[in-house]
């Protein structure tokens, strides 16, 4: 995959880190200095500008790219970045928010796929002081499983039965209003419900084309 990161904050440089063997990474970064230093121990690309001007995004051919990841330290740099990213023709944005108070409106204006380090971060906190075990995901998605999260617009306000997913792709739950709930083939989905589809790693392709995110 090729792999576009914005900004290259402490998060981007160890999601970087972790891609880097595996896909081509490319990080843009205003810092000149900062790209210097870290190009002489990352073997990755790099791309000196500011990522909320449409130039810069563009020398990346956007079309090419699978990823754009905005993970620099500033919210409000971050949502810019996102919505020029999918304007441009990104197939997949990923914005890192670090106020919760905005992910109403970030989803308000089409940035799905959103980040919020400080709710992950309280969520495992209470489970740890409830006492709660906590289950490693990769443990337990093996052998083809995978997860697939869509977030219900105005063509899923429908039944679970009536979204006609493939046949070996099933929706095991759902978020609405910051609650879990369990669904059924009666279940009416509501504009802004979290979806979360479980699949096999083969139909995994259809459902990203399906609700393409770009």
């Amino acid at each position: 995959m090729r792999i576009v990161f914005s900004g290259a904050s402490p998060l981007t440089l160890t999601a970087a880190r972790a891609l880097i063997k595996a896909h081509e990474v490319i990080i843009i970064e205003r810092d000149k200095d900062k790209i210097d230093e870290l190009s002489e121990e990352m073997d990755c690309s790099f791309l000196h500008g500011d990522a909320t001007t449409p130039g810069i995004l563009k020398e990346v051919n956007p079309e090419t790219c699978d990823f754009l990841f905005c993970l620099c330290n500033e919210d409000q740099t971050n949502i810019i970045t996102s919505l020029l990213g999918r304007s441009l023709g990104f197939k997949r944005v990923v914005t890192n928010i670090e106020q919760p108070e905005l992910e109403q409106m970030c989803r308000e204006i089409g940035l799905e796929d959103i980040i919020i380090p400080v709710q992950a971060t309280t969520r495992h906190l209470e489970n740890m002081i409830k006492g709660l075990d906590q289950v490693d995901i990769s443990s337990v998605l093996k052998f083809g499983a995978r997860l697939f999260t869509v977030n219900a617009g105005r063509d899923e306000a429908v039944t679970a039965e009536e979204l006609k997913l493939p046949a070996s792709a099933k929706i095991i739950f759902y978020y609405r209003d910051e609650t879990l709930h369990f669904s059924d083939e009666d279940t009416r989905f509501k504009k802004g419900d979290e979806i979360i589809v479980l699949c096999n790693t083969d139909t995994l392709p259809e459902l990203i084309d399906r609700y393409n995110k770009s």
